[in-house]
């Protein structure tokens, strides 16, 4: 069963309207922090965690000269906290002399930022076509809808790119996020009540 993308993306883009990062953020810093906080942690607690980071260090040289001590007693609750707090605050002093990278390459050079980060923040930062953000409910559900066979993040993104329209990847992989969230969960997904049965692989191949 061949995936129609076509079909597939409108009914996800007409059930969610309204397609965002649910990461809070007000600058390209608090998005690249928040972003490496999120690593096995739920969006929801990150934002919550980064409300006190951010109050005592808002902007990269005063988290680049943070004591790091601190900082993991703050980054605890979001797990890993360890190796994201190190990771943060020397990421922190690369902005604090460099500046906000612009480019893919540029933020893969920072700390604890891997493609799927980069591709979040080049896709919410400059709007850069074909971003595409392979995390853990863009791999899920791209599998079962069909469009790929892989659990690699890499090869997925790549075999989005090459079957979704540049312009619409970063609102396509916001969808899956919605759906992956709201029905098609990792552990019993609702199947039966689900708007895409229809159309996905896995599905159909359990009525077979």
């Amino acid at each position: 069963m061949k995936p129609n993308y076509a079909e597939i993306s409108a009914r996800l883009f007409a059930h969610y309207p309204v397609l965002k990062c649910a990461l809070n953020f007000r600058n390209p810093y608090e998005l690249l922090v928040a972003s490496r906080l999120s690593a096995q942690c739920t969006d929801k607690r990150v934002n919550i965690v980064c409300e006190e980071l951010f109050r005592r260090w808002p902007d990269p040289p005063s988290l680049a000269s943070a004591d790091l001590a601190q900082v993991e007693q703050v980054v605890r609750p979001c797990g890993l906290y360890r190796m994201k707090s190190r990771d943060i605050v020397a990421m922190a002093a690369m902005l604090a002399k460099e500046g906000i990278p612009d480019t893919l390459e540029g933020f893969l050079r920072l700390p604890g930022v891997g493609r799927k980060i980069a591709n979040l923040l080049m896709g919410e930062l400059y709007d850069a076509p074909g971003s595409v953000v392979a995390d853990t409910h863009c791999i899920r559900l791209s599998n079962r809808l069909g469009f790929v066979s892989s659990k690699d993040p890499v090869k997925v993104e790549f075999a989005l790119r090459e079957i979704v329209p540049p312009e619409e990847c970063m609102r396509f992989c916001h969808a899956l996020v919605h759906h992956g969230r709201e029905c098609c969960a990792a552990r019993s997904p609702d199947c039966e009540g689900c708007f895409l049965k229809d159309l996905c692989r896995e599905y159909n191949q359990k009525e077979e």
